[in-house]
């Protein structure tokens, strides 16, 4: 079965895999990975890695693509109010992480909860986990921006051998 934001494929779900996996490029965090797949400054994403430093967080993931929504529907005034375009966005994306991410059998979007089952978080299980909830995450907020106008080209990724990939 085929689900939607999830099963897609597409140069955003394709750089978010390169810069998480880390076996063509040097590996990013879940964070960094995906701010730089929207091209994003990374500096705040790193706060995000593994559920806010101590895995007691909520997933890094999920939070970064909160942001993502937030800076490119949001309202760039300070004081301005939240924008219609990033209101209806969050509460789709709540609902879609809800319905659709893969979290494994954890039943909460806690970090250490929704690993615990793929083994140590060093290891190759866990890894493989995290980079298919990075790039549906990418994938979940590139569809977002798309329904709201935003169409977003990522830039390319360049690999460990010079070239340049997605």
């Amino acid at each position: 079965m085929t689900r939607p934001g999830i099963d897609g494929r597409g140069p955003i779900r394709s750089k978010a895999l390169v810069l998480y996996e880390g076996e063509r490029t040097p590996h990013r965090s879940c964070g960094i990975a995906l701010a730089e797949t929207f091209d994003r400054p990374t500096a705040p994403y790193q706060s995000l890695r593994r559920g806010g430093i101590t895995g007691h967080g909520t997933c890094g993931a999920i939070v970064a693509g909160q942001l993502l929504l937030g800076e490119f529907l949001g309202d760039p005034d300070p004081t301005g109010k939240v924008t219609p375009a990033l209101a209806a966005a969050m509460q789709r994306y709540v609902e879609r992480v809800d319905a659709e991410l893969d979290r494994g059998p954890s039943p909460s979007l806690i970090c250490n909860a929704m690993v615990a089952a793929h083994g140590p978080f060093k290891g190759p299980a866990r890894h493989q986990f995290c980079t298919r909830v990075v790039a549906q995450v990418a994938q979940l907020v590139d569809e977002l921006l798309r329904e709201h106008g935003v169409a977003h080209q990522p830039t390319p990724v360049e690999l460990d051998d010079g070239q340049t990939g997605s």
